[in-house]
């Protein structure tokens, strides 16, 4: 009997022998994005509502690379509405100077209203 090799390629497929067969190299994609706080919201989203759309994602790699796309720019849109209502609201450094606990109280108020804004727009949809 012949000598089986380590590694073959088939189809543009690696394989790597295992005992007296072989078993495809696969190799998943690497994303070192993290996906934040939006894009976990949005995982969980849609793992619950849209579970067939989670799954494709999930099969093809993509999930990940979706997941990181959408909490960069959930953070982006947010930092876009959190400084158009400090225009609005009149919250400024002078303020932040005079009366820091009406600052904070706004401020917090803002970033309230705005998550859920962009939780709106942008994760639960």
């Amino acid at each position: 009997m012949s000598e089986l090799k380590e590694r073959i390629t088939e189809n543009g497929i690696d394989y790597i022998l295992a005992e007296d067969y072989y078993i495809p190299d696969l190799k998943l994609p690497e994303e070192n994005r993290p996906i934040g706080y939006f894009g976990r919201l949005h995982r969980d989203y849609l793992k619950q509502e849209h579970s067939a759309r989670y799954t494709a994602l999930l099969l093809t790699c993509e999930l990940w690379t979706y997941l990181a796309d959408l909490n960069e720019q959930a953070e982006k849109r947010l930092d876009i509405i959190m400084e158009q209502m400090k225009i609005v609201e009149g919250v400024t450094e002078e303020l932040k100077a005079k009366n820091q606990w009406e600052w904070v109280q706004k401020m917090n108020s803002i970033r309230y209203r705005a998550e859920e804004i962009v939780k709106n727009e942008m994760v639960y949809i």
